[in-house]
């Protein structure tokens, strides 16, 4: 089993394996719903045949990368984040993160 745990820094364990830590995403995804993209994300990555740790590890920086790529607004709902996540996949905004 894969375990994903969203937060400021989302966190990807399964037994016997090390944890992935996943520094990206903006505090805009607490609102209900982006949990479903992301969940919608890992799962096509899965579908896609990628293994089951990486997918949801490679969602979550999608995920959070869409996030920082969203225009800042009030009342973010999880809808924005389809535009920004297909941007994210594209590649867009990876450069622009600074490294920690």
């Amino acid at each position: 089993s894969v375990v994903l745990l969203k937060g400021a820094d989302t966190l990807v364990a399964a037994p016997r394996e090390g944890v992935l830590v996943a520094a990206y995403g903006a505090p805009s995804l607490a609102t209900a719903g982006t949990g479903d993209v992301l969940t919608g994300v890992i799962a096509a990555f899965v579908a896609k045949g990628m293994e089951p740790r990486l997918a949801a590890a490679a969602g979550a920086v999608a995920h959070g990368l869409a996030s920082t790529l969203v225009t800042p607004q009030a009342g973010l709902v999880a809808g924005d984040l389809l535009p920004a996540l297909q941007r994210a996949l594209a590649g867009d905004g990876w450069q622009r993160r600074p490294l920690a």
